[in-house]
């Protein structure tokens, strides 16, 4: 029930988003066409939902081509990163695409953000649980780690990641998921004991 919930909230935001968006889109994407050459839309191949791969959208903060030709996670100064690809990745206006990912159902407004499946290839059971959840635009560790690419660099940059940064944001993620279950179970408990009362004390 909660789920269904949730799911028709981030529907009717989504799209009211997009709908009030739609000027910023269209300026952004015109942006991006005048200052380099290429697609206007990055696609970026992440684990979602019991870590069923799909597309997560974002305007193109980088030279066309150069994602798949260098690291998977934008590093501090990265030249490959545009002059107007640094101004969306300060604002954040480069996950705006990301409503599309809402509308389609492959991801939700806030829950644990979607990573790389090479990386999440190397979760500890307890962290694949975190694959249950539906992923999201805002989490808690997003907000943390905003400024992650500048603790990313030098030649041990993925090792950095993957052993201390990635780690803290799944710890960060496994916390919140747990304090949502303990709730959860306490809200069936309660509704529990007061259907039982209702139930001792008969109709009057």
């Amino acid at each position: 029930m909660l789920k269904t919930v949730k799911r028709i909230f981030d529907l009717i935001l989504a799209l009211a988003a997009l709908l009030v968006a739609a000027p910023v889109t269209a300026l952004v994407a015109a942006a991006i066409r005048l200052d380099s050459p290429g697609p206007v839309i990055y696609r970026a191949r992440r684990a979602g939902l019991h870590g069923v791969p799909f597309d997560m959208l974002k305007f193109r903060t980088m030279r066309a081509g150069a994602a798949t030709g260098g690291p998977s996670l934008t590093l501090r100064s990265d030249p490959r990163v545009t002059r107007v690809g640094r101004w969306l990745r300060w604002t954040r206006l480069d996950e705006l695409p990301q409503l599309v990912n809402v509308v389609r159902g492959e991801m939700s407004l806030a829950g644990p953000r979607p990573e790389d499946p090479r990386y999440v290839a190397r979760y500890t059971d307890e962290q694949r649980q975190l694959l249950g959840v539906r992923p999201g635009i805002v989490s808690r560790s997003s907000l943390q780690f905003w400024n992650e690419g500048e603790l990313l660099s030098g030649p041990d940059w993925e090792r950095t990641y993957c052993e201390e940064i990635l780690p803290r944001k799944l710890a960060m993620e496994l916390e919140k998921l747990r304090i949502r279950k303990s709730s959860t179970r306490a809200s069936r408990v309660s509704d529990t004991t007061r259907a039982q009362g209702a139930r001792e004390r008969g109709p009057r």
